[in-house]
């Protein structure tokens, strides 16, 4: 696969991003990280490396809850599956 550069801009700095995922979903990611820093940004009035740090660890948390709902969701796919079965 080809890597491409996207200009992206987060909490008002322009960052350069190469990857091999379409420009569409690197602006998508980057737009969702720029509005969940913002919230917290203005929500708390910490100093910007305290937000990012804790933008980070609340993606991370719903990282880790998705993932255990997706484990969770095929236990119980594959329990009903062998229940039918």
């Amino acid at each position: 696969m080809e890597k491409t550069k996207t200009a992206v801009r987060i909490a008002g700095h322009e960052y350069t991003i190469v990857s091999t995922d379409a420009p569409e979903h690197i602006q998508r990611v980057a737009a969702y990280v720029d509005r969940r820093m913002s919230d917290l940004a203005i929500a708390s009035r910490m100093a910007p490396n305290v937000v990012s740090v804790l933008t980070a660890m609340n993606l991370a948390d719903d990282l880790l809850k998705a993932q255990d709902e997706n484990v969770r969701l095929r236990q119980q796919l594959l329990m009903n599956t062998q229940r039918a079965g």
